[in-house]
């Protein structure tokens, strides 16, 4: 059994871990705050760009097709996986690569890429997996400009034919308990077809329709990208949240059980300490 040292011991450094879970909690609830707010004003505007590109291409003529939203026989595949630089995130960054290694299982067939933004997931592809280029620097001043950079390099690959398919793997911000793993096809776009009868809207375009499409298609691409890193941002910031929130309760029991069983050894410790006063007293009488 341990002695009374040891356990004191023990107690000191589970009340240290304690301070350093509780504090980087508080920081990322700080950050969590920004974080959801900028992923809350990005969302509508990405979802209204891409609503203006389907409205705009509705009555386009289909022989006139952007190269992004342009089918090909699939070959060459891409994957654009988004984790985080740090850990202590619970399963936010293990949730990301398991997805990915479930899409490499689907994709055996193809010839298969990672772009990864984050050090976790590069960390674990790049020894056993063709990694097209590290993106996890976008971190050090994330902004949109610097996502444009990465996804523009993409986009310039697949006009190219380097990849027939681009598909970007993120969690999806719920809220500060909740993040679904999401898998997006980036490229080529889709462009749902409208079966149902809508009435017919007199578009007056300046310059032209085509010139339109060709600045919007792109502009809404970096958008997608940006948004997912986003709301990987926020994601990171809720499960590591969560994460610290679980590990100071679980350091809190576990130091409760330790002051307990202190208390008791202690307590034994002084019962035969008694005892042997007594027994000493009880003995110098006798004789």
């Amino acid at each position: 059994m341990a002695n009374l040292k040891e356990i004191r011991g023990r107690i000191t450094s589970i009340s240290s871990t304690m301070q350093i879970t509780r504090a980087m909690k508080m920081v990322s609830a700080a950050k969590l705050k920004k974080a959801q707010d900028a992923i809350v004003m990005l969302r509508p505007y990405s979802e209204k760009l891409q609503e203006l590109i389907q409205n705009v291409n509705s009555s386009s003529d289909p022989d006139q097709i952007s190269v992004y939203a342009q089918k090909r026989e699939v070959k060459r595949v891409l994957f654009i996986a988004v984790t985080s630089n740090r850990g202590l995130a619970g399963a936010f960054n293990s949730s990301i690569v398991k997805e990915l290694n479930l899409q490499f299982q689907n994709n055996a067939q193809y010839e298969v890429e990672v772009l990864p933004v984050g050090k976790k997931v590069y960390d674990a592809v790049r020894r056993n997996r063709t990694v097209y280029t590290n993106g996890s620097s976008v971190y050090d001043n994330l902004n949109f400009d610097a996502v444009a950079h990465i996804t523009e390099g993409v986009m310039t690959s697949f006009r190219e034919g380097k990849f027939d398919e681009v598909y970007v793997i993120y969690n999806k911000f719920v809220n500060a308990a909740t993040q679904e793993v999401t898998t997006e096809q980036l490229l080529p776009i889709s462009m749902p077809e409208n079966t149902e009868p809508q009435v017919e809207t007199d578009y007056i375009f300046e310059p032209n329709r085509a010139e339109i499409l060709d600045n919007l298609i792109p502009k809404s691409i970096k958008t997608q990208v940006f948004k997912a890193i986003l709301d990987s941002v926020a994601s990171e910031h809720g499960a590591r949240m969560t994460a610290m929130h679980k590990a100071t309760d679980n350091a809190q029991a576990l130091k409760n059980d330790l002051v307990i069983f202190y208390n008791k050894a202690r307590q034994a410790a002084i019962t035969n300490e008694i005892l042997e006063i007594v027994s000493g007293a009880e003995a110098l009488k006798n004789s």
